[in-house]
């Protein structure tokens, strides 16, 4: 199976790397902006460095959305899996115009709400974890498994 791993540097790359019990059994490529925590991927996996989008920032999310298109036509994966954040939407609306199985991860810092990024995801993705078992009853497609 062949996956494109999707996280901003920081804590949803903290948490991609939690993952990696099940990511490093597959063929796999990154999406991520270059920041000092991402650069331990340089010269050891397959990245492709998209400039930093953050949360609510229109212009980067345009930006971003032909070369997320690029990214999966050309690498054909089997799933996308996501930590976030903002970044995640573009790769989430590309899975599903592609038709494939698009996972994402909220943070363990929504304890309560889900983020705006997973608010939007939550809508189109095939799988949606949580980190706290509460916000299944608010969120019915929600799955808690644990933190990662």
């Amino acid at each position: 199976m062949k996956i494109i791993l999707v996280s901003t540097s920081g804590g949803h790359f903290s948490t991609m790397r939690g993952l990696e019990a099940f990511w490093s059994q597959h063929e796999r490529v990154w999406v991520t902006d270059l920041k000092k925590d991402t650069e331990v991927l340089k010269g050891k996996e397959k990245v492709y460095w998209l400039p930093y989008q953050g949360p609510r920032q229109i212009i980067p999310f345009v930006v971003n959305f032909p070369t997320a298109l690029r990214i999966v036509s050309q690498e054909e994966p089997t799933l996308i899996v996501s930590t976030g954040a903002s970044i995640a939407v573009n790769f989430a609306i590309v899975a599903k115009l592609f038709g494939i199985k698009f996972v994402f991860i909220e943070s363990i810092s929504r304890s309560k709400e889900l983020s705006l990024s997973g608010k939007l995801i939550y809508l189109i993705c095939n799988e949606f974890y949580v980190q706290w078992p509460n916000l299944c009853s608010k969120y019915p497609k929600a799955i808690f498994k644990g933190h990662v």
